[in-house]
């Protein structure tokens, strides 16, 4: 099957972190699974207790990881936390040819990276849907993120400073939702991808 001929979507989804888009993510795949699935990345950081390679990440060494990179088999890879991530073309081609809706969890970086490939790429090309999710007060957001209870006061500053930079990225999202309850935010989520699900052809 060619890539025009795929009738699978991909709604992807970015914001500052401690906004809400994991428990976004995960409650749009619990909704409409199995017709939307969360694309596996691939990382070099080694498996966790109860991870499964090819189910929660595509478990690479450094250097096998680089390779791929260099052969171009990467739509978008970064670095975090000194451990590299990034998404095959192979998974989300597979998966848009079989029909199936992806979603993407991603960083400003990653979703340029995305939207420059669905501009030659024919498996992107017309699939690609992205969101941005953010908040209404920056405070709101420090406010979450200490709520968490996983940072420290350094690590949560410097992440309201990368959060101040993504945000003004917002304009070249397809959608920039300012988040508000968790119920608010999926019922938007909702909403945009069951009309670009339409769009897509799948509606």
């Amino acid at each position: 099957m060619s890539g025009k001929e795929a009738r699978g979507i991909v709604l992807l989804v970015s914001g500052p972190a401690g906004i809400g888009k994991t428990t976004v993510c995960e409650n749009l795949l619990s909704a409409f699974a199995p017709n939307l699935q969360r694309a596996v990345t691939a990382t070099t950081r080694a498996p966790r207790d109860g991870e499964q390679d090819g189910v929660d990440y595509h478990f690479l060494s450094a250097d096998a990881f680089a390779e791929k990179v260099a052969a171009g088999e990467f739509y978008e890879h970064a670095i975090v936390h000194g451990k590299r991530y990034g998404t095959l073309k192979s998974e989300v081609r597979q998966r848009l040819d079989a029909g199936i809706d992806l979603l993407l969890n991603v960083d400003v970086q990653g979703a340029e990276a995305f939207r420059q490939a669905a501009q030659t790429d024919e498996f992107l090309a017309g699939k690609l849907h992205t969101v941005f999710f953010m908040p209404d007060d920056p405070e709101e957001l420090r406010r979450r993120l200490f709520q968490r209870g996983t940072d420290s006061e350094e690590e949560i500053e410097r992440r309201m400073q990368t959060a101040q930079a993504e945000m003004t990225r917002c304009g070249e999202y397809d959608h920039c939702v300012v988040s508000g309850t968790k119920e608010v935010d999926l019922s938007r989520a909702r909403k945009i991808y069951l009309e670009a699900r339409g769009q897509g052809g799948l509606g």
